[in-house]
């Protein structure tokens, strides 16, 4: 028997940020670099929410930072932060200034999505590229909480310890096709859901940057799910409308998560996109 409580995620590097927090990470491959940053939710790890994805990048050429943000996955998680996008992206950027990173390729999923425009708004000399698949932060806070995924979401976090039974209900509205779920998935996420702290969630603020998404200059690759319940799919126009050099992808039978429904599509347009890129 092992005592790690993330014997189920992979282990990796960990970076102690000047700011006092100490952040897990994958560094798989070489060649140009990406760094994947997964979305929010109970449980949440960069492993868990790319596992099918970062291999095949790497087998492509491309080195791959796979960050466990803070309150996730094997990186700190403390009680006493507030969890909102500043913080993220202070953490970001001082993960890519202490580790030599530069001309990053950005790739985010939900949260992540809405971190890596942070990121590239506040810090536009670090990134190169970006990818998103349903991100955040081109919505009012409430809008989101209309959202069915979300509500379901509150809900069964607030019933209080987190089973495998309450993970699968949390984690449904997730795919379009539920039958996705694994017991690895499952497993993997409560794991780490158990050490989770209530501010992380109670905290998070990101606010709207639809407004200033007219000042990201470098080429974005956007994905969406028809059928996702927890980011309306109507924000794609939002990008397309103000970003001048972005492109989304409009996936059908599939819900917040693209690169797990659609992992093979998804691996193949975004190296598509890396490899030979063309205006957008």
């Amino acid at each position: 028997m092992t005592n790690d409580p993330f014997s189920h995620l992979p282990e990796g590097h960990y970076t102690d940020l000047e700011n006092g927090i100490r952040v897990h990470h994958l560094d798989i491959g070489t060649g140009p670099t990406v760094i994947w940053l997964h979305g929010s939710g109970p449980g949440a790890s960069g492993y868990s929410n790319f596992k099918g994805n970062y291999p095949v990048f790497a087998a492509a050429g491309f080195r791959n930072i796979v960050l466990d943000l803070p309150g996730f996955g094997r990186s700190d998680k403390p009680d006493d932060v507030h969890y909102n996008l500043d913080f993220f992206v202070e953490c970001l950027n001082l993960f890519i200034r202490q580790n030599e990173l530069s001309d990053c390729i950005l790739l985010g999923n939900s949260l992540g999505g809405a971190i890596a425009l942070g990121q590239t708004l506040a810090h536009p000399e670090t990134v190169a590229k970006l990818i998103l698949m349903a991100p955040g932060g081109v919505e009012e806070r409430e809008t989101y909480f209309q959202m069915e995924g979300i509500q379901r979401m509150v809900s069964i976090y607030n019933e209080g310890t987190m089973d495998k039974d309450k993970m699968r209900k949390v984690m449904s509205l997730q795919l379009f096709d539920a039958n996705g779920l694994t017991d690895d998935i499952l497993t993997e996420r409560v794991a780490v859901a158990k050490t989770q702290p209530d501010n992380l969630f109670n905290t998070m603020m990101v606010p709207n940057m639809t407004e200033r998404l007219h000042e990201i200059k470098v080429d974005c690759l956007g994905f969406w799910g028809t059928n996702d319940c927890f980011n309306p799919r109507e924000g794609m126009y939002k990008f397309l409308d103000n970003m001048p050099h972005c492109k989304f992808i409009m996936v059908n039978q599939c819900g917040h998560w693209v690169q797990v429904e659609h992992k093979d599509y998804f691996n193949r347009m975004c190296l598509d996109f890396l490899l030979h890129p063309t205006a957008c």
